[in-house]
């Protein structure tokens, strides 16, 4: 009775071990199918000219700073994208949209003008995102505000900004800026 028993056992054994060798090899085979379509994918490959990324921030980033020394905001939100981040001198504005509201829309009506000089630009491309470090002074010619006492003045600051950009569909956004500045005397 032992006998048969050990000769079941191992008659047994056989068939099960087969099912699992069988099973785990044709796993592993559509696992390599998969893979190799997935390296298939990762091979496609674009070619970029950073120098004409480059130029094409610059020009983005231009767009918005004629914007605000024309004393509007016309035409900038298509520069930032939907879920952008705007900090400036150590508050956050919230998305672009807020802060054009909210923030710099109105109050470019209470500006003469508003002009920047000794503006400096570095851009940094790693596709498909962008870096700038902006430096600037601004002067502000401000109008006079009866409601708030207060008389026309020219504000004159040093400023930096920081700004992250992302290629999206062939156009590229702002993601996040972030702006600060001190008071500057020209003498």
């Amino acid at each position: 009775m032992k006998t048969t028993t050990r000769i079941f056992k191992q008659f047994m054994f056989l068939p099960l071990s087969l099912s699992l060798i069988l099973g785990v090899y044709s796993c592993k085979e559509e696992t390599k199918e998969v893979d190799a379509e997935a390296m298939q994918v990762e091979k496609e490959v674009v070619e970029v000219d950073l120098n004409e990324e480059k130029n094409e921030v610059e020009v983005h980033m231009k767009k918005y700073k004629d914007a605000l020394q024309n004393l509007s905001t016309e035409g900038t939100m298509e520069l930032f994208s939907e879920d952008s981040q705007v900090f400036e001198s150590g508050g956050t504005e919230g998305t672009y949209k807020n802060y054009n509201e909210h923030h710099i829309g109105p109050e470019l009506s209470h500006f003469n003008s508003f002009v920047f000089s000794d503006y400096n630009i570095d851009v940094q491309v790693d596709p498909p995102y962008a870096f700038t470090t902006e430096t600037y002074i601004y002067t502000l010619d401000l109008k006079p505000n009866k409601e708030k006492n207060r008389k026309a003045q020219v504000i004159n600051k040093k400023g930096v900004a920081t700004s992250v950009l992302k290629k999206v569909e062939g156009s590229w956004k702002i993601l996040k800026t972030h702006s600060s500045s001190r008071d500057y005397n020209p003498n």
